[in-house]
C-alpha cells in the first residue's frame, strides 16, 4: 500500500537514537523529507544525517524542547528549508532511571521531567500549529498529522516514576483537545498518539540486559517479547499516513504486546533468555 508519505516534510523530535532514529529511517524509506531534532545529542545526530541521507532531503536542528523559543526557531528553520511541515512526530523525552517515591522525589527532577515530556510536547505541537497556520493546508487535501509518543506508564502508572507517568498521562488531554482545534487550520488534519510499553532502546538496555528485570514486565503481556524501536515507528507511520489513517483522529494505539495491567504469566513461565535471543535476531 502506498502510504502517501513520499515527499511530505516530517519534523521528528528526539531523533538521534532509539525510537527517534527508527522513525527517521522509517519515514526516509517512504520517501519523506526529514527535519530531525536533537538537543544534547545534536553532534551525533548531524553525524548520522551526513552518513545516511542526502543533504537535500534532511535537515538537522537543535533545540531544548522545554524552551518554547528554541522549539519555535527549529520549526522556522524547517519551513525556511522545505517551505512547510506536513507531519510532526513528538518523540523527545526523558526517563529518569532512579526509582524514587513521590515523597523523596526532588523538585529539580520533577520539574525537568514535566518540562521536557509534557511542556516540551506542548511547545512542539504549538510550533507545528503555528507553521500550519502560516502555510495553510495542502492543496491536495492530504491532511496534516501530529503523532505523540506516549507510554504505558501514562495509562497504568509506574511506581517510583510518578513524574514520568504524570508527564505521559497529560498527553491524553492534549491529543483529545488538539484533534478538535487542528481542523480549524486544516480540515483534514489529525492528531493521535502511539503508546509504547517496554522497548529495546539504548535507554532501556541496562534493564533489558539485567537478569530478573524482564520477567516482571512480560508477566503482564500475552505476547512474551519486548518491542523493537521499529515496531513503534511502524505504528507512527500508519497514523501519519493520509491514505492508511485518513479518518482516524484522537486515538491512542498501545504497542505493548497486549499489556493490560494484570498478570498473565507466572515468573517461572517467562523465558528471559529466549526474549533476549529474539531481540538479537530481530
Amino acid at each position: 500500500m502506498d502510504l502517501q508519505i513520499a515527499n511530505k516534510v516530517v519534523f521528528i523530535t528526539g531523533a538521534s537514537g532509539g525510537i527517534g532514529q527508527a522513525l527517521a529511517e522509517g519515514f526516509a524509506a517512504e520517501g519523506a523529507r526529514l527535519v530531525l531534532h536533537a538537543h544534547r545529542s545534536s553532534e551525533a545526530l548531524r553525524a548520522l544525517v551526513s552518513s545516511r541521507w542526502s543533504p537535500d532531503r534532511v535537515l538537522a536542528v537543535q533545540a531544548d524542547v522545554s524552551n518554547p523559543t528554541e522549539v519555535e526557531h527549529a520549526m522556522v528553520q524547517a519551513v525556511d528549508r522545505f517551505g512547510r511541515v506536513d507531519i510532526c512526530v513528538v518523540n523527545a523525552g526523558v526517563w529518569p532511571r532512579a526509582t524514587k517515591r513521590l515523597d523523596s522525589l526532588d523538585h529539580e527532577r520533577l520539574r525537568n521531567t514535566i518540562d521536557v515530556n509534557l511542556l516540551g510536547a506542548i511547545w512542539t505541537a504549538r510550533s507545528f500549529l503555528d507553521a500550519l497556520r502560516e502555510s495553510g493546508p495542502r492543496p491536495d487535501g492530504q491532511g496534516a498529522s501530529i503523532t505523540f509518543i506516549g507510554s504505558t506508564a501514562g495509562r497504568f502508572g509506574e511506581g517510583g516514576h510518578s513524574d514520568y507517568s504524570v508527564s505521559k498521562a497529560g498527553l491524553y488531554g492534549l491529543v483529545r483537545s488538539l484533534k478538535n482545534e487542528i481542523v480549524a487550520l486544516d480540515p483534514y488534519a489529525r492528531v493521535n498518539m502511539v503508546e509504547p510499553g517496554w522497548t529495546a532502546t539504548p535507554m532501556a538496555e541496562p534493564a533489558v540486559s539485567t537478569p530478573g528485570e524482564i520477567a516482571p514486565v512480560v508477566r503482564t503481556m500475552p505476547i512474551q517479547q519486548i518491542a523493537r524501536a521499529e515496531d513503534i515507528a511502524n505504528a507512527v507511520l500508519f497514523f501519519s499516513s493520509p491514505a492508511a489513517a485518513r479518518h482516524i483522529s484522537g486515538e491512542i494505539l498501545t504497542v505493548a504486546g497486549g499489556m493490560e495491567g494484570r498478570v498473565q504469566w507466572e515468573t517461572d513461565e517467562v523465558d528471559e533468555n529466549r526474549i533476549r535471543r529474539r531481540l538479537r535476531a530481530d
